[in-house]
């Protein structure tokens, strides 16, 4: 299939029909991220987008699943994007499950009626990356929103009734007592937002990016493994959301593990206290095991 520039998804889309849809990240200037910095942002016409549905139908014939690549899809014109939903439903008549990146600043632009008339034409899934809930964290990592504007756009993607999978990073705050206020922080947007799933990922620094010039610069400290736990914990510990999917198997993690809150929640932490005693280290990722 055709595709500009490297690929980029949520693990959980790996069995999903690849659309790019926008060109790299309307957004694009976070300190951490690495991903789109070698595309100048652009949304693919329709044509061009039909052109590779219907490539898509000759080759794959029916999909159930489908994600809207690049980083920001939810930045494109209302009602291009419902067009090329109602594509997706037309060549693919199994079609169940629609994901897509959406930035926060993006998703702040669309209506209620806008968002509500997205997941009626199949929409159903949205990734947004939280990163952390401290105010200060987010300025310096240049997420464009504030916290209460990044509950806001959480909380309108869960009112026109599209699920939502809030991407939280581990670590971004560096060494010291700002890891234990992000992870706090973290923890309470979580629970004023009540996202579906919480998918945590460790900040890997990436080279090209701001933080990894900062990291070799001496100005950012990154967590080791027993200070990502001890962050983790914190977060967990602070986390009061019900009915929740935690998931942190995301392979940037040195501890895999995955639950629903609040059910689960005690055999996590018990996970996590095991890993920080040192009785249960043999559970930690490498190093030579992570990625991105």
């Amino acid at each position: 299939m055709r595709y500009e520039g490297n690929i980029f998804r949520p693990f959980s889309e790996a069995n999903s029909y690849l659309l790019q849809c926008t060109i790299g990240c309307s957004h694009n200037a976070c300190t951490f991220c690495g991903m789109y910095k070698d595309k100048k942002y652009r949304v693919r016409s329709l044509d061009e987008i039909t052109t590779d549905i219907r490539m898509a139908a000759d080759a794959y014939g029916d999909v159930e699943k489908v994600f809207l690549c690049d980083g920001d899809a939810i930045d494109m014109d209302t009602d291009l994007l419902i067009e090329v939903l109602h594509e997706l439903k037309r060549s693919f008549p199994s079609l169940r499950h629609v994901g897509a990146y959406v930035g926060p600043v993006s998703t702040l632009k669309k209506s209620a009626d806008e968002l509500a008339a997205l997941r009626a034409s199949g929409l159903t899934k949205a990734y947004l990356g939280v990163e952390t809930g401290d105010d200060r964290l987010l300025k310096e990592v240049r997420k464009g929103v504030t916290a209460s504007e990044m509950l806001r756009a959480g909380r309108s993607i869960i009112e026109a009734e599209i699920n939502l999978s809030s991407m939280i990073l581990l670590g971004l705050a560096g060494k010291g007592d700002r890891s234990r206020e992000h992870a706090i922080a973290t923890a309470a947007i979580t629970n004023e937002m009540k996202p579906h799933y919480l998918a945590a990922l460790t900040v890997t620094p990436v080279p090209g990016t701001v933080l990894y010039r900062r990291v070799e610069a001496g100005e950012f400290c990154v967590l080791d493994p027993m200070e990502t736990l001890a962050e983790m914990k914190i977060l967990f510990e602070n986390l009061t959301v019900d009915n929740m999917k935690f998931v942190g198997i995301h392979a940037s993690n040195y501890l895999p593990i995955n639950g629903i809150l609040q059910k689960d929640r005690d055999a996590m932490l018990s996970t996590i206290n095991a890993a920080l005693s040192g009785d249960d280290r043999i559970r930690l990722r490498p190093e030579h095991m992570r990625g991105l």
